[in-house]
């Protein structure tokens, strides 16, 4: 099985490479794009220091929008999401989630936060399904699209929204030890609200949003 990893980034040049590095230690994976959203600290020069895709885009756009242009450069049909600011990931992390993907001939698998971090492990007992880590086919990634441009943090709602509506079969996969930076810590504490507030509006429009 040929797996395409799409990793969208912005402004994560500090962070990236604890994300490919254990990727292209990864056996399973053929293929890793990383989308710079507009970055303006150097990603995508980062990013370019290691043997991977790097797809430009001329301004900030939104994560949908990122995961799209990914998904457009993309060579396979199966293709995995992982965020570029995660700390902690491992190669048995990302083996586990495409064997559970490959083995259980599911539709969706969805890696979750666990023993990582207090904060990041309660939000995804929350709601696991607004995680950023996911594997799925090109098929069912066209069939969530629509209104990309709006969507931006909503996309992982909206993915999940539709595997229950349309009944796909789908996995949990605790991903051991893993969590990601605030944006609090990446962008100053105002800034961070900010964005976290943008985030979770993202979200509650594309949970109430008629599919």
């Amino acid at each position: 099985m040929n797996v395409s990893v799409v990793v969208p980034a912005y402004n994560e040049a500090s962070r990236i490479a604890a994300v490919l590095e254990p990727l292209l230690a990864c056996h399973a994976v053929t293929e890793i794009i990383v989308v710079d959203d507009g970055s303006d600290d150097g990603t995508a020069a980062v990013a370019s220091t290691y043997p991977v895709r790097v797809v430009r885009l001329d301004e900030n756009r939104g994560k949908a929008a990122a995961l799209d242009e990914g998904v457009r450069a993309a060579s396979h049909d199966v293709l995995c999401f992982l965020d570029a600011d995660l700390v902690g990931l491992r190669v048995d992390h990302i083996q586990r989630m495409i064997d559970a993907y490959q083995e259980g001939k599911l539709d969706m698998v969805v890696g979750v936060f666990a023993n990582g971090r207090k904060n990041t492990d309660l939000a995804q007992k929350i709601n696991p399904f607004a995680s950023g880590q996911r594997i799925l086919s090109r098929s069912l990634w066209q069939r969530t699209k629509e209104n990309i441009e709006e969507m931006d943090y909503g996309i992982e709602i909206a993915l999940s929204r539709l595997a229950a509506k349309e009944g796909w079969e789908k996995e949990k996969v605790k991903l051991e030890g893993v969590t990601h930076v605030l944006k609090e810590e990446k962008r100053g504490f105002a800034a961070g609200v900010k964005d976290r507030l943008k985030m979770y509006g993202d979200m509650v429009k594309w949970l109430i949003k008629k599919l």
